[in-house]
């Protein structure tokens, strides 16, 4: 069974502190760093991922991808320091 995609916004808010919108969207954060690991073209990720169609929308699929994408690279080089100090 498929679970519901959260809501997204078009561009993840930009915080220097992990976000409630950073934790409802990790999942979302970890397929589209897997995506790009494996190197997957950006239209089909976020197709897959946001359910946006890339040709309909070109600019907002790929600034959506983009910011989204940056942002889960954040998480992962420092924003995952704040979930740590939490767990501890």
């Amino acid at each position: 069974m498929e679970h519901a995609m959260p809501a997204f916004l078009d561009e993840p808010p930009i915080s220097q502190t992990f976000t409630t919108y950073d934790r409802e969207h990790m999942t979302l954060y970890l397929r589209l760093l897997d995506s790009a690991r494996d190197g997957a073209n950006w239209r089909e990720a976020v197709q897959v991922l946001f359910g946006l169609d890339p040709v309909r929308e070109p600019e907002r699929s790929r600034q959506v991808h983009d910011t989204h994408l940056a942002r889960a690279r954040w998480m992962t080089e420092q924003g995952y320091r704040e979930i740590v100090r939490t767990i501890r």
